[in-house]
């Protein structure tokens, strides 16, 4: 089989160059989708990395109040939590400029993600599709979202029409809820973001191969049905 299509690579030397850039781009493209269709939907990752971008879009001055945020992907816990996506997004994301911004949680009352999911579905029922603009991150592993190498769940993940699905790594902590393969793909432009040599290491091997249950980042690089730009800084 031959290797999958190389999507387009932005290249940084540092990250703050690299989060300029980006976060001038996504807030363009939300609100032209706020001039032409009255409103605009994004999805955003956790982890440390996407931090300096959040506070970089939350001073872009657009129609926030018109843009709906959601996560691409939530650990079950509390919005308290140290491990939570949605703590860093309100922390870092809705504040300054973006502080209007409709942000909706994934995680809700249930004990479970498994019987959370349809709650959490029928929250996200009223964002706009296609999404506007989702970012994804990857890990060492080659996972994005919470569909993991590791992970049970993984095949119902790339297959499911649902949503979304509940999620259990066994070598990350916390049951989890993510978007599905089919609902990061219904969007109008998907972004990977990744910094450092090791995840350039870790997309050159994804770059290289087929198996998407390897490294399942390869289901999103592989597929020509949306756009997807990596953004990737050295430092």
């Amino acid at each position: 089989m031959t290797a999958i299509a190389l999507p387009v690579m932005k290249t940084f030397a540092r990250s703050d160059e690299l989060v300029a850039q980006l976060a001038k781009r996504i807030c363009q493209q939300l609100q032209d989708s706020v001039d032409q269709r009255g409103s605009a939907s994004l999805f955003v990752s956790g982890g440390s990395t996407p931090l300096p971008l959040f506070q970089a879009m939350s001073k872009i001055g657009i129609d926030w109040q018109e843009v709906c945020i959601s996560l691409v992907d939530e650990r079950w816990v509390g919005p308290e939590h140290a491990d939570s996506n949605e703590r860093l997004v309100r922390e870092h994301l809705l504040q300054n400029r973006a502080a209007g911004a409709k942000f909706v949680g994934l995680v809700t009352m249930h004990a479970t993600p498994e019987e959370g999911v349809a709650m959490a579905t029928d929250r996200l029922s009223h964002f706009p599709r296609p999404y506007d603009v989702v970012i994804l991150g990857m890990g060492g592993d080659g996972h994005t979202a919470s569909l993991f190498p590791c992970c049970e769940q993984l095949e119902e993940g790339f297959n499911t029409e649902a949503t979304l699905l509940a999620t259990h790594p066994t070598k990350a902590p916390h049951g989890r809820i993510s978007l599905s393969l089919k609902a990061i793909l219904n969007a109008r432009q998907i972004y990977l973001h990744i910094g450092g040599v090791g995840k350039k290491e870790v997309l050159d091997a994804a770059l290289a191969g087929t198996d998407a249950k390897e490294l399942p980042i390869r289901a999103v690089l592989a597929q020509s049905q949306t756009p997807i730009d990596v953004y990737w800084s050295e430092a």
